[in-house]
């Protein structure tokens, strides 16, 4: 007996079906991401709060060393103002806030329990 003398009924095999779906559009690679302009934190300058008052400021809010700190001072006691810190908006404003928030300058004389002058600028391109 060979397998063509079986009798059993044909099993019909259906072929795979295969789905062909439309590409996504991709952007173009000559188009990059557009940036957002960095944005600069201020310090103004004002007879009433300390040297070391800013210094401090400085050295805990944004890490810097002593010697930075002390640099940036004198140019925003001698310049009235200073660039301090740069980058995205969202952090400028929130380095802003930190700044007015840090609380009175215990090293004054008389009491000064006001923030510190800053402002934040979108840097030229």
């Amino acid at each position: 007996m060979n397998d063509f003398d079986n009798h059993e009924p044909a099993v019909a095999v259906m072929e795979p079906q295969v789905i062909v779906r439309p590409k996504l559009a991709q952007p173009e690679p000559k188009s990059k991401p557009k940036r957002q302009p960095p944005y600069a934190v201020i310090l103004h300058n004002d007879e009433q709060h300390t040297f070391q008052y800013v210094i401090d400021l400085l050295m805990k809010l944004f890490a810097y060393s002593p010697e930075k700190a002390f640099v940036l001072t004198s140019q925003v006691h001698t310049q009235g103002k200073s660039i301090v810190w740069s980058g995205t908006l969202e952090l400028a404003e929130l380095k802003r806030d930190q700044i007015r928030g840090f609380g009175p300058d215990f090293y004054a004389i008389q009491k000064v329990d006001f923030p510190l002058g800053v402002t934040i600028e979108p840097l030229p391109e």
